[in-house]
This record gives C-alpha cells, structure tokens and sequence, in this order.
C-alpha cells in the first residue's frame, strides 16, 4: 500500500514537472531572446554610427535593416517617405496590429568622441559641408528596433496580433523644400491599408541613468511651431532717424511686447509654453538705419488651443507694436510637430510591465520635455506611447554630460540590452503572449 501510495505520488510529481516546464517554456521570455540577440544589437549599433546618414538621405540605413527583415521571413516594403522602411510580423492567433516604431536619420554634427567606431562622415548640408553623426541616438534605436523584430519572429506562433515594424527617415527635420517623417509616412498610406491599434516608441537619452526608463502619461513633449517676422521700416542715415522709419527700434518693441504673450495672456496653469527669440538679422553700418529686420523664434506648447492662441497672438502683437512706430511687420509661422501625448490608459497598463524589467527605482516619470518628436503624428493617429532609456554611465553625473546633439554625445551599450527586453515585453503583453 505504501509501496504504491509512493510510487504514485512519484509519478504525480514527475507528470506534474513534465506539465510545468513545458508551461513556462510555451511563454516568450524577454530576457533570454534579448541574452541571444544582445552582440548583434551592439554590432549594428556600432556599424550604424560609423555610417551615419542625414535626413531623407538615409539608403544604406534602410538597405542594413531591409536585409535583416528579410532574413527574418517578413514582409518588407521599402522607399516610403523616401528611404522609410515597413516590416508586417503576422503572429500565429488572431488579434490586434500594434505598432514599433524607431527614427534612422543623423544630424550635421562632427564628433568629437574617441571610439574606435567613431563616425569620419561628411554631407553637404545647407550648402556647406559638415560632418556628420548620430548625436541623438537614431543609430541605437535602429538596432534595438532590430533586436526586437528578431526576438518577436522567434516567438510569433505565441503572438495573439501583428506588429508593424515602423523605421522611419527625417526625425530631425527633412532638408529644405523636402518633406519628409512621420507626416509624410502617413500622407504616402502607412496607416491607409490597416491603423495599428497601438503605437510604441523609444528614445534615449543622456540625462538618466543607464537603464532608467522615463515614462509620463498624458502631454509628454511640446509641439514645435518656428516663425519668422520680417519688420520692413524705411531706410535713412543714422544721424537723422526722422528722416526714415526705424525697423530695429520697431524690433526690440515686438521683442520685449511678445514675452507678454506667456507672462500675461496665457493660462499657464494649463500647461506651460516658451516663446523664444533665436536670431535678429539687420543693418550693416553703424550710421545707417537699414530698410528691413528680420526675426526668427520658436513656440513650444503643451496643448493644441493654446498652441493656436499663441500663434494668434504673436502676429497680432508684432502687427501692432510696428504700427506703434510707423513700421510694418510680416508675420509666417511655420507649424512644425505636434504635442507627443501618451495615451493615459496605455500608459497606465505597460507601467508594471516595464517595471518588471527595471524595477520600480528605475522607472520614472520625467517632468515635461520642451523639445519636439515627430513620433507625435503617429499619437495623433492611434492610441501611442513613447518613453526614454537612460545611456549615460552609472559612474557619471547624467546632469553634467554631453546632451543629446552634442558632439560628445556618449552611448552606454549595456543600456540596449534594457531597451531591447523593455520593447520586446511590451510587445509581447500588447499581443497577450507574456504572463
């Protein structure tokens, strides 16, 4: 009796092992497929920054990742937006289309960082010719976009969806009298044949940690709007300024009048805003009072109402304070990104499952962020949400370090490996493949 009591229970437990490790092994784990694909993400990064390529100039880029999403057995569709490429993973259960999403193009800096994979690449940019180099990271989110194709193809008979592999050209801008990025994606019918139902993006970042993640729900980073004011006066010597109409003079009244724009007509505990100068062109000579200024800035805003307010404004402002001095100002403004604004209910699900990967002390909500993304256009279209990786050295003050478009810009290459795992269980929990 006891001899087959135990003999039983022995085969019980057995089955039961059997049963068990088969369970877990039938679940994706992020971290083991990332453990496989860590040295050809690192080799690719690497690869990427010795060749760095500007805006709608990115071929080999898109040649690099082509390549590799075809030896994963994907559907690839190449030249949108010029140099964009498009990859569908269709998962083995029915289900939803997410999207991921990483930016390739490279911005008219010369480095300065001392790496045996340091760029040497020249362009010719606005006329001149300029070094150039992945000073915001591009490079990194094309490889660890990359990483995460490979580890989701491993796994796709698990995958309850699609996903929609997105490697877009021109983040920073398309070349003058060009169109180019997310908007032009989805002008040419990214989302036309089927919208994801969800968008992912990832950013690094040099002002955390290695590894911190940075993720805020809701209005996350400004729109970005340029604008340009011509005051046309009328020209005289600058020994009879009642001989002419002044157009600097006029300037430096639109100048100091504008910053009442946020001191004094926006609800700024709605949302913060900046309107900055950036240049004054005008005159020549010391004694004469030139014929024209011109004035360029930038508007940056958290919410689209006040985004148009303040555009509003502004002309109207510069209208006036030149007609106050006999001058005429020109007002263009030229709409650029949208406000990158993540979706609260997504956030607030993915929020413990990038915890899982970094723990909780390493997943932050970062204040607002003034800068601009045109991941934004992608947020406007579906549900998105974009967060940051930290890649400065644990060693180091984030704080005091290069910054993003820097030339010395410095990537930590373990911090890829977090990206690459984070991206992935995202994923995988969007397409009901993780626990």
């Amino acid at each position: 009796m006891r001899l087959t009591s135990l003999a039983f229970m022995l085969v019980s437990v057995f089955a039961s092992s059997v049963y068990s490790s088969s369970t877990v092994a039938s679940v994706p784990n992020a971290a083991e497929l990332t453990a496989q694909v860590e040295s050809k993400v690192i080799a690719w990064r690497r690869d990427l920054h010795q060749h760095p390529e500007l805006s709608n100039r990115e071929f080999r880029t898109s040649k690099v990742i082509e390549k590799h999403l075809k030896s994963l057995g994907l559907e690839v569709q190449t030249g949108i937006a010029h140099t964009g490429v498009v990859a569908i993973l269709k998962g083995g259960k029915p289900g939803p289309l997410i999207g991921l999403r990483a930016d390739m193009d490279a911005l008219p800096v010369t480095e300065v960082v001392d790496l045996p994979f340091a760029s040497k690449a020249t362009d010719t940019y606005r006329g001149q010719k300029v070094g150039v180099m992945h000073a915001c990271g591009h490079d990194t989110h094309v490889a660890m976009l990359m990483g995460v194709a490979e580890n989701l193809v491993k796994v796709q008979d698990t995958l309850a969806g699609d996903v929609m592999f997105i490697f877009q050209p021109a983040e920073e801008g398309a070349p003058e009298g060009e169109q180019g990025g997310a908007e032009l994606m989805l002008k040419e019918g990214l989302f036309a044949k089927r919208k994801p139902e969800q968008v992912f993006g990832m950013h690094v970042t040099s002002s955390m940690p290695t590894g911190m993640i940075g993720l805020r729900s809701g209005p996350a980073m400004a729109s970005e709007d340029s604008f340009t004011i011509k005051v046309l006066g009328r020209q005289t010597h600058g020994s009879r300024p009642w001989g002419g109409v002044d157009p600097i003079v006029a300037s430096a009244q639109i100048i100091n009048s504008v910053q009442t724009i946020i001191s004094r007509q926006v609800d700024i505990t709605k949302a913060p805003a900046v309107v900055s100068f950036g240049a004054i062109n005008g005159g020549i000579r010391s004694n004469i009072i030139p014929d024209e200024v011109e004035l360029i800035g930038t508007i940056r805003t958290f919410d689209q109402d006040m985004r148009a307010d303040i555009k509003v404004k502004l002309a109207e402002i510069a209208t006036n304070a030149a007609k106050t001095l006999g001058a005429t100002a020109v007002t263009e403004i030229q709409s650029g990104y949208p406000v990158t604004v993540n979706n609260p209910e997504l956030v607030s699900k993915m929020r413990p499952v990038i915890a899982s990967v970094v723990g909780d002390n390493m997943l932050i909500e970062p204040g607002l962020i003034t800068g601009a993304e045109d991941f934004s256009y992608y947020a406007l279209e579906t549900p998105g949400m974009f967060f940051f990786l930290g890649v400065t050295p644990t060693d180091k003050d984030a704080s005091q370090v290069a910054s993003n478009h820097s030339p010395a810009f410095y990537v930590d290459e373990s911090a890829l490996k977090v990206g690459v795992q984070t991206m992935t269980q995202v994923a995988l929990t969007a397409l009901g493949a993780a626990q």
